[in-house]
């Protein structure tokens, strides 16, 4: 197999500059609502807080995985390798969250 055809066969489309800047721009505004919700007390004394919190955060971590990270643009084996073990160890903390939850 020459060089020209492996190439080929690992060649995918990069995020271009301006996937960048409104990847960037969509970190921003999601970190803009995490601080501006902690400034409110009403809210921070609400049952809504840390969930919105950490829905916002797994966003953030999304993102970043799937753009700084180039996971979007990589073979579905590493996706799923990824993404595998990831799902696991979630299901498992959400799992200790309601064993060792105080009610």
């Amino acid at each position: 197999m020459s060089t020209d055809r492996a190439h080929a066969d690992h060649a995918h489309e990069h995020p271009t500059w301006k996937q960048y800047k409104w990847v960037a721009l969509w970190l921003f505004v999601i970190t803009v609502l995490e601080v501006w919700a902690y400034y409110i007390p009403a809210f921070v004394a609400s049952k809504a807080f840390v969930p919105s919190l950490l829905i916002m955060s797994a966003a953030k971590f999304v993102i970043v995985v799937m753009f700084y990270m180039h996971l979007k643009y990589d073979h579905h084996l590493f996706r799923k390798l990824f993404t595998g073990p990831l799902i696991i160890a979630g299901c498992t903390l959400v799992a200790f969250l309601f064993l060792f939850a105080k009610v």
